[in-house]
């Protein structure tokens, strides 16, 4: 009997390996301004499901590993981005042509309002606005708590994010459990990560976790990061930040 079992785990395993070796397949593609029909290089190109990542070449092109169903985020600034499913014919054909289009940018009048100073230090400092984020340090724990700025709740934000996390922090790491755990594998492609670090929209963090960005904002305060921090952060730095909130989620939670 036991040989019996070892030999049919054996058998499904070497069978699910050779369907997944069916369903997956090197895809290539070459990507073009849907305009100027004209080839267009360096467009980033990463597999939400496996999160490894590519950037196309001279040629507009690029190769990458997928299975079927899989979503590709195709990103480059001055383009919209776009999510592209990978399809069993396009495994079968190994290669396709995608189109992107260019952003329409509207150009706003900009008011530039310069304060007026008097000449005195102690005065011209009470004129000019100051941004203050509050760090808070509580007895027993390793480190502080920034709270963001001007926050007449942000103490007790503080301390029901830390003792009560899970009221808090459920709905967005309870319920994507599969997401985040690929948050360290999110970093070991130098493509997700050269991209992440160089981009401020939030954008590809949406599409790698599958939140919006609103949802990415409402995470960093109830991880009690501050205001000036969320908005002059990288995508990397955001992805870090996220990614330690929810190692000291699960710590919390299992206490």
């Amino acid at each position: 009997m036991k040989y019996l079992a070892v030999f049919f785990f054996t058998f499904v395993s070497n069978f699910l390996f050779a369907q997944q070796k069916e369903d997956s397949a090197i895809i290539k593609g070459v990507i073009k301004d849907d305009t100027s029909g004209l080839v267009i290089s360096s467009v980033n190109v990463i597999n939400v499901n496996t999160v490894k990542g590519v950037v196309t070449n001279d040629q507009g092109e690029f190769s990458l590993m997928a299975f079927a169903n899989d979503t590709l985020h195709i990103s480059l600034l001055g383009y919209k981005s776009i999510k592209v499913k990978v399809t069993n014919d396009w495994i079968k054909n190994k290669s396709t042509t995608i189109q992107l289009t260019q952003k329409a940018y509207a150009l706003e009048e900009v008011v530039v309002r310069q304060y007026v100073l008097t000449g005195y230090l102690e005065i011209d400092a009470k004129l000019i606005p100051t941004r203050e984020n509050y760090r808070y340090s509580i007895s027993g724990l390793p480190e502080g708590y920034e709270a963001g700025e001007y926050s007449p709740n942000a103490f007790g934000r503080v301390l029901g994010s830390i003792f009560n996390p899970a009221d808090m922090l459920y709905n967005f790491f309870g319920k994507k459990p599969k997401e985040l755990r690929r948050l360290k594998e999110m970093k070991k492609d130098d493509t997700v990560k050269n991209l992440l670090a160089s981009k401020f929209d939030r954008e590809t963090i949406s599409a790698l976790l599958g939140v919006t960005k609103s949802e990415i904002a409402e995470i960093m305060e109830r991880c009690n990061y501050s205001e000036a921090f969320v908005k002059t952060a990288n995508d990397l730095q955001i992805m870090d930040a996220i990614s330690a909130c929810y190692e000291e989620y699960k710590i919390l939670k299992r206490k």
